[in-house]
Formats: C-alpha cells, structure tokens, sequence
C-alpha cells in the first residue's frame, strides 16, 4: 500500500515562514521538514498573499480551499482522498488511472468524474491541483513533406524491413519484443534513448551526451544484456544513431527491424511512450543536465503508473511476471 498523503498543518506553515524568512531554498525547507520540494513550490505559489507568505494566512487560504471542495456532492473515504491526493499531485496520474486503481490498492471507489469534480472545485476557489492534469499535446508537425529532404534515413546498412518481422509481434502476445527511438533536447543538447517493450509497456530511459551510434549501442546493450534472454526483437525507426544495429542484435542475440521511412504509427508503443516521457523532459529542457538518477526516476514514475490497456495493472508489475527483475541504469 503507498503512503498517506498529509496535508500540510499550521505548525508546518509556521516552520516553513520562519525558514523562508532565513533565506533557505524551497528544497532545503523540504529537507529540513521532511516534505517533497514540489510540496513547498505548491505551497509558495498557492498561498503567498500580497505582502509574501505568511504561516496564519496561508493556513487560512488552505482551509478554505478544502471547505469549498469538500461541499461536492458525494462524499469518499479520508484514505481514498488521501490516496487521490497523492497520485496525482506526486505521481501525475490520470483521474482515470487513479479511479482504475485505487480499489486495487485500498480497496474504495471513485470514479473518474469525481475527481474531475473536485479538481475543479478546487481550482474555482483559487487552488492549482488542475495542474496536475496531463494537458493535450499541440498536433505534432509532420516529419516530411513533398519538399522535405530525406536524405540520410532510410539508408542504413545491412537494415531489415519491419515487413520482415513476423506477423506475431503485432498481437502483443508474445513478450520480449522491443521498440527503440531518441528524443533531444533543447537546441539539439543531450539526447536520451527510449526503449519500450511492447507488451507490458515497460520504458526505459537513458540520458546521452550526444546520438552516435556507437554510443547508443553501448548504452542500449549495457542496459539490456541483464535480461537478454527476454529480448527477441527491437524494432528502430531510421535515423543515423541506430547505425550499429548489426552491434547491438550480435551482442543480446536478437532480430533487429527497421519501420519505414516516416512512417511512425508503425512504432505507435514507442511514440506514445516518447510523449509521456515529454512530460518529465520537455522539448525546452537540455538533457545534458539530465542524471542517471532523474532519468531512473522518469522510469519509476512512467513503469508505476495503471494502465488502462493493462486492466490498470502498472507496466513494471506486468514485467515482473515476465523477468522477475527490472532493468535498472545504475
């Protein structure tokens, strides 16, 4: 069962106007209280009056907060809104995702539309737990075009056609069938490589200081010869980075696919993962400043959170049936 979520009390807000007042950071007053340092960000933006924070207002504005979310019609259990709290303020679930989930974990109802309600509620009366949600993307550009240049993808050596992959892979039945790509970082600094297995929508992800190839292969076999034995197929899109492919299938003893040219659907697991990923690493963000640690930490999140294609199970339990261990960066 995961922890309580807590409110902050008075005395926190106290703790925190008097170690604000000495000039600490809002991580080393998380530190110094035991809190997550987003807990202090949202404390700061949500509860800073005119004349700056102030314990006995913030506490009031708070309260009044709950006052008015908890008129909603219907009422829940203090676990379960704890339990809500939670998810979505720390690990960004979906109101969806916790509402599939939460009578795994405790065993309460709540639907989706509950929450939805309270979000809003919450956000009428001046709070910002709609900040949380997972907003919906600007429609993706186009990767080509009649006047586009193609030059490069599509001509890697020795590449085998995702034509050539057995039809089998399609269906998701079988485990161990892998999908590759990179995301970059803001002005092309950094790249991560993300690798998602299909069945379990398991993700992984390596931060890099650049995309050749030979260290993607490195870094793709590193974090995949743990488990090689549950790794039949990868299937990567064309670009340059994925030029050593033949490196990488010798090394972990699979079959390595390419997807045609500009043709992404045909790596929807991995695009889908690649935009969840987004939402840890945005395009803005350089990922040279990106660590091991917050990378495995993207990893946790993305791997511990229900999926509705899953019966709300979480990918990393699913691959746990499977491997009995998860790939880890360290």
């Amino acid at each position: 069962m995961t922890k309580k979520y807590h409110q902050l009390t008075e005395g926190e807000r106290n703790q925190i106007y008097a170690l604000h007042k000495e000039g600490l950071s809002p991580g080393e007053i998380a530190s110094r209280i035991g809190r997550n340092t987003s807990t202090i960000y949202r404390e700061f933006q949500r509860n800073t009056g005119g004349r700056g924070y102030r314990a006995c207002q913030a506490h009031r504005l708070a309260s009044d907060r709950r006052s008015c979310a908890s008129s909603l019609g219907g009422t829940i259990s203090e676990a379960a809104k704890q339990y809500m709290l939670e998810k979505l303020t720390e690990d960004q679930w979906s109101p969806e995702q916790i509402s599939g989930r939460i009578y795994k974990d405790i065993g309460d109802q709540v639907s989706h539309e509950w929450i939805y309600q309270y979000i809003y509620a919450d956000r009428k009366s001046g709070g910002d737990l709609y900040e949380n949600l997972r907003h919906g993307r600007r429609q993706r550009k186009k990767r080509c075009n009649p006047g586009a240049s193609r030059a490069g993808r599509g001509h890697i050596k020795n590449r085998r056609d995702i034509d050539e992959r057995p039809k089998s892979v399609e269906n998701r039945k079988i485990f161990g069938h892998w999908e590759i790509d990179t995301i970059i970082g803001k002005s092309h600094s950094g790249a991560a490589v993300t690798i998602v297995e299909r069945k379990t929508r398991f993700t992984i992800v390596i931060p890099l200081s650049n995309r050749k190839s030979d260290l993607v292969a490195t870094e793709t076999i590193k974090v995949l010869k743990p488990i090689k034995d549950k790794v039949r197929s990868i299937t990567a899109d064309n670009g340059k980075e994925f030029a050593t492919h033949e490196q990488v299938a010798e090394s972990l003893g699979l079959d390595y696919y390419f997807a045609k040219p500009y043709h992404s659907w045909e790596r929807g697991t991995n695009e889908n993962a690649n935009g969840l990923i987004r939402q840890y690493i945005p395009k803005d963000a350089s990922i040279t400043e990106v660590t091991i640690e917050q990378a495995q930490e993207v990893m946790n999140k993305l791997n511990n959170r229900p999926r509705k294609t899953l019966n709300y199970d979480t990918p990393a339990e699913r691959f746990m049936r499977h491997t009995g261990k998860l790939p880890c960066l360290n």
